[in-house]
């Protein structure tokens, strides 16, 4: 590095020793400090301690150098935000850097790294620390002072442990430890409140922690390792999970109770020793990517494997009715219990609004369940997975005060004019049914703000959602609409969500572009042939600039 460059805050520049008269932009000495300074990308082996003439400096990048050392004079850049000195070949870390009090990034992976020191735990304010691709084997156990670190990237090291103690990182959110020797996770790291993505693949693990306290994960990549089971406790509490990546490891079976992760969306399983699986599975929701190859399922054809997610969840939910044996017996009715609410959850009713008969397998709702209301205002109906082949008709009682409705997973083949006069209503579920249409009366629900008919049997889009102009959502994925009215959805300017993902569209109309107000317009799974899939890919605004681009002048 030219020492000019290090003297920069210092030395007076050359024009200045010429008697020149300085306009505004030159006035030399009202300069600030430098405070930025990239040396990335060079053949660097060594940096001057005369770094330290920089004290000014919040960033110093020197990554993709040939640096095999630092200089202690950076335990002296106070003021230093971001250090990245990865892609070097350096071989240890000096203990100054220990005593930078700013320091919110530090990125150190791709060296040859082996071990750390001790006062790790010094950098407070550390967001980010990048370490992987090191020699590294263990974890100064001060790392758990750290309390700030959102993100720690520990990947393709040779770690067999991770200290329990970095459990106290309290506001991590992203975990890598990709591609160590790790056989046991701590325990303590299910306690991490605020851990969001955690990879653990390509290590040697034979189980999976189980994770009471991670309401938050969203992610959790655990393949290619040694998992030969797979517990309802590993996945009880796993409440915001939408990624489970278990590839090619060895489990044997996967847990009926696979079913309490609703919010998954990726489900990866391939190349294990899976044999059956639980029909139930078909009925997450928001499942969109199942990927089952190289296993020895007996119940699956492989040519259905062949056919995509949407057609094996499809053949799952199929299975599912002739799975189904007795419903779930009632308690016993004691002498302390009345008939009427052995089975009715009265807190429920009298707190939290919300009238629930939901997973019984029943054909009908009992009596009793709309007796117990009496005078109470309900706001919210759940009576979901069920067997019921029409709108219960008393639900016409609960008009004055229920605003959301849960009929989903049922066999109803039409909706009923009671359901029409619940005036009040903004949310409506009724995905998984028989429906082929919706009457013209739904004109009266003038508040509806959602509505779900995914996985019905509808041919055409039902003409009375035009009507209702207070639509914010419409979900009509997995049924066989052929065509929608642009125009008709254009006056609709409340209406925001759009999906019609895996229908029978053959052809999408350009003015569908003119919908300003739509934000997600999602349309994969459709025998067209324009849009093509890439542009698809590029999202809801490209695709309607690119429809828009159609539209006949």
């Amino acid at each position: 590095v030219p020492q000019h460059v290090w003297r920069i805050n210092l030395d007076t520049p050359e024009e200045a020793h010429q008697n020149l008269s300085f306009g505004a932009a030159d006035r030399w000495w009202e300069q600030t400090d430098l405070t930025k300074l990239i040396l990335a990308s060079n053949k660097l082996q060594c940096l001057s301690e005369d770094v330290r003439l920089l004290p000014a400096l919040t960033v110093l990048d020197v990554h993709d150098n040939q640096l095999t050392s630092l200089p202690s004079a950076l335990g002296q850049l106070e003021n230093l935000q971001k250090l990245d000195v990865s892609h070097n070949k350096l071989e240890s870390i000096p203990e100054e850097l220990m005593q930078l009090p700013h320091l919110k990034s530090l990125l150190l992976h791709h060296n040859e790294l082996s071990h750390l020191p001790d006062g790790f735990g010094q950098l407070v304010n550390l967001e980010e620390l990048d370490l992987s691709n090191n020699h590294l084997s263990d974890i100064p156990t001060s790392f758990a002072l750290l309390i700030n670190l959102v993100r720690l990237n520990l990947a393709c090291n040779q770690l067999k442990s991770l200290p329990a103690d970095i459990s106290a990182m309290k506001s991590l959110r992203h975990l890598d430890c990709t591609k160590n020797h790790l056989e046991t996770v701590p325990s303590k790291l299910a306690t991490m409140a605020s851990l969001e993505q955690l990879y653990l693949r390509k290590n040697k693990l034979r189980s999976l922690p189980e994770f009471p306290s991670c309401k938050l994960l969203k992610e959790l990549h655990a393949g290619e390792n040694q998992i030969e089971i797979l517990n309802a406790e590993n996945l009880k509490h796993l409440n915001s999970l939408s990624v489970l990546e278990l590839r090619d490891n060895k489990i044997k079976s996967v847990p009926d109770e696979i079913t309490v992760l609703q919010k998954l969306e990726r489900l990866d399983l391939s190349n294990n020793d899976i044999s059956r699986l639980p029909y139930t599975l078909g009925n997450l929701p928001q499942l969109k990517f199942l990927a089952l190859e190289g296993n020895p399922l007996r119940t699956i054809r492989r040519d259905l494997l062949q056919k995509g997610t949407q057609e094996l969840l499809k053949y799952l939910r199929s299975k599912i009715q002739d799975d189904v044996t007795s419903p779930k017996e009632e308690p016993p009715v004691t002498a302390m219990t009345l008939p009427s609410e052995s089975r009715i959850n009265m807190h429920a009713i009298t707190s939290l609004k919300l009238l629930e008969y939901s997973e019984k397998q029943a054909a009908g709702i009992p009596d009793d369940m709309f007796d117990a209301v009496r005078s109470n205002p309900v706001t919210t109906v759940n009576f979901s997975r069920n067997q019921l082949k029409e709108v219960p008709p008393r639900i016409v009682e609960l008009k004055d005060a229920v605003c959301d409705v849960n009929l989903g997973f049922n066999r109803i083949s039409s909706v009923s004019s009671e359901l029409c006069l619940l005036h009040k209503l903004t949310h409506l579920d009724l995905r998984n049914n028989l429906l082929t249409s919706l009457p013209e009366e739904m004109e009266a629900l003038t508040r509806l703000q959602i509505i779900n008919l995914s996985f019905n049997r509808f041919k055409v889009f039902p003409s009375v959602l035009y009507h209702l102009l207070a639509l914010e959502t419409i979900l009509l994925s997995n049924n066989q609409v052929g065509a929608v009215d642009p125009l008709q959805l254009k006056k609709m300017d409340r209406l925001g969500t759009l999906d019609l993902q895996n229908n029978d569209l053959l052809h999408v109309p350009p003015e569908l572009g003119n919908c300003e107000s739509l934000r997600t317009l999602l349309l994969e799974g459709n025998p067209f042939r324009t849009p093509r899939a890439a542009v698809l890919a590029k999202g809801t605004a490209a695709v309607l600039e690119y429809l828009r681009s159609r539209i006949p002048t």
